[in-house]
């Protein structure tokens, strides 16, 4: 699977999926480049699709449409799904709902139907539900739904590349760096950062990101000082919620 990104609007980040000359765009609002892209690489777009409905990331869905013969994979479809087929490669469709009610995260990885499945390294495009040093606002005010979300995504294998909806780097690490000054893997995180390609892999996140890092006991400290509860797994994740 090979994985392109385009920059789009202030910090919008677009993406291409392919494999075997088939390919899927996700939150399109790069026309131009995209299509651009698909030339150059002589791809045929086979599905287009979004990782929620907010209007950032559904802008130039239909231009995209207009200008290939895509099927375009609706948020109700690719949750019946929950499989798409690309070449010989699946990307496996996880509803995250946590930003919104219809957040979806899309899983590319090599996958050996007489191993294990799904092997590593794999991608996640991960929309607005896991950036990379931070995760969305709950939009969506279910706060428990945004928390198993993120629990799932945990799951995946440590080495999976992280290609977020928005680049937020900068920001996300400066507000991190509030919580555990103490904490080494900042400075190595932000060297590994590249405005023309940002990613991170979910082990960097685990050891930077604070709404991943919510058992870490200097964090668990900050929200007891805080007067928060972190009795439980659950409250300590939404005691990282509202600390910023």
């Amino acid at each position: 699977m090979q994985v392109d990104q385009f920059r789009y609007g202030p910090d919008n980040l677009a993406y291409v999926l392919s494999s075997d000359f088939k390919a899927i765009a996700i939150d399109p609002g790069a026309v131009s480049d995209i299509m651009t892209c698909l030339e150059e690489k002589a791809l045929e777009l086979v599905y287009v699709a979004n990782t929620h409905s907010h209007p950032d990331h559904v802008t130039g869905t239909q231009d995209i449409l207009s200008a290939t013969e895509a099927t375009f994979l609706d948020n109700h479809t690719l949750r019946q799904k929950e499989i798409i087929k690309l070449g010989k490669e699946v990307i496996q469709v996880y509803h995250t709902p946590g930003h919104t009610h219809d957040s979806l995260c899309f899983y590319a990885a090599p996958y050996e139907e007489e191993a294990v499945g799904y092997t590593s390294p794999g991608y996640l495009i991960s929309g607005d539900t896991l950036f990379n040093g931070t995760v969305g606002n709950c939009f969506s005010g279910n706060f428990k739904a945004f928390y198993k979300s993120i629990k799932s995504l945990m799951t995946l294998p440590k080495d999976t590349i992280i290609y977020a909806g928005h680049d937020y780097v900068q920001d996300s690490i400066a507000f991190a760096k509030t919580l555990e000054p103490e904490n080494p893997y900042f400075d190595d995180f932000l060297k590994k950062y590249d405005y023309t390609h940002v990613f991170s892999t979910l082990e960097d996140e685990t050891k930077v990101n604070p709404y991943l890092r919510f058992n870490a006991p200097d964090l668990v400290k900050l929200m007891e000082n805080k007067g928060l509860s972190t009795r439980t797994e659950f409250e300590r994740w939404d005691a990282v919620m509202h600390l910023g």
